[in-house]
C-alpha cells in the first residue's frame, strides 16, 4: 500500500507492505536513491514483517522543497511516518544518510526502538568542506557531473564493469532533483551524532561493503564500536550492498531480527 504522509509543509511518499500486525521494520534509504533501493533485499527477509519504506524529502515521489535541509528536519519526517502508521517497537534499517536519520531518531525517541541496523553509514560522514565541494559541483554541472564518481563509491569493481546492471542506479541518481540532493548534502554536512550515538543503549548491528568509497568499512566499524554494536564486512560490495549482495544483507537483517 502506497500513501502520502504529511510532515510539516511537505508530502512524503510512503509504502507499507505486509500485515499491519507484523513486526514493524522501517527502512531509510541513501542520498541520491529512493525506496526502490531496498527492492532486491525484501525477498530475502522473513515473511510476516510489516515493512515500511519512504522517500526522503527531495527524493523519489516525495515533495522537494528548496535546499538546504537540516538533519533534525529529516528526523522529523521519519517521525511523521512512524506516527502516521502508529508504529512502535520498531527496527530501523538506515543506509548512509538513512543511517544518520536512524541514529538521530534513536537519540530522540529510544522508546520507539527494538533495534537499529546501520548500513554503510557513520556518526559523522565526511567534513563540511567535502560536502561544500560536492554541492559546488552539483550547482555547476548538475548530478550528471557527479554520476561517474558516485558510482565508483557505490559499487564494487565487478558491478562497475557491468554497464547493464549499473544503468538503473546511475539513472536513479541522475534523476534525483538537484534541490533534494543539495538539501540532504547540507543536512549531512551539519550532522555529528558521535556523542548521542555513543550514549545509545539499544541493540545495534552495522555492516559495510568492502569497496565502500563513501563510508569505508573502518569508519562504519568505529561507529558500531561507539555504541557496542556488532559489525559485519560484506565482500564484493560497495556503498549499497543490498543491490550487489541482497542475500547477504537479507540474512544479516534476518538474524538480527531473530536476536532482538
Amino acid at each position: 500500500m502506497a500513501m502520502s504522509v504529511t510532515s510539516g509543509d511537505v508530502q512524503l511518499h510512503v509504502r507499507s507492505d505486509g500485515p499491519e500486525t507484523g513486526r514493524p521494520v522501517l527502512f531509510a534509504n541513501s542520498l541520491g536513491t529512493d525506496m526502490r533501493v531496498w527492492d532486491p533485499v525484501l525477498p530475502h527477509l522473513p515473511q510476516g514483517l510489516r515493512i515500511v519504506r519512504y522517500d526522503k524529502r527531495g527524493h523519489g515521489l516525495s515533495d522537494c522543497p528548496p535546499a538546504p535541509y537540516k538533519m533534525d528536519t529529516l528526523v522529523d519526517d521519519a517521525l511523521a511516518v512512524i506516527d502516521a502508521f502508529d508504529l512502535a517497537d520498531i527496527t530501523v534499517v538506515g543506509l548512509s544518510i538513512g543511517g544518520l536519520i536512524g541514529q538521530g531518531l534513536a537519540a530522540r525517541r529510544p522508546d520507539l526502538f527494538r533495534g537499529l541496523v546501520l548500513m554503510d553509514t557513520a556518526a559523522r560522514i565526511g567534513t563540511a568542506q567535502m560536502w561544500q565541494e560536492r554541492m559546488d559541483v552539483v550547482e555547476r554541472l548538475g548530478l550528471t557531473g557527479l554520476s561517474d564518481s558516485v558510482m565508483e563509491r557505490w559499487f564494487s569493481p565487478e558491478m562497475l564493469a557491468d554497464a547493464a546492471r549499473l544503468a538503473p542506479w546511475k539513472n536513479m541518481l541522475s534523476r534525483t532533483p538537484a534541490d533534494g540532493y543539495l538539501g540532504c548534502c547540507a543536512a549531512i554536512a551539519g550532522a555529528d551524532y558521535t556523542e548521542t550515538t555513543r550514549a545509545l543503549r539499544l541493540p545495534v548491528m552495522a555492516m559495510a561493503g568492502e569497496y565502500d568509497g563513501s563510508t569505508p568499512p573502518d569508519v562504519v566499524a568505529a561507529t558500531a564500536a561507539l555504541c557496542g554494536g556488532a559489525f559485519h564486512l560484506i565482500k564484493n560490495a560497495g556503498h549499497i550492498p543490498g543491490v550487489e549482495r541482497p542475500d547477504v544483507v537479507g540474512d544479516l537483517i534476518t538474524r538480527f531480527l531473530a536476536a532482538t
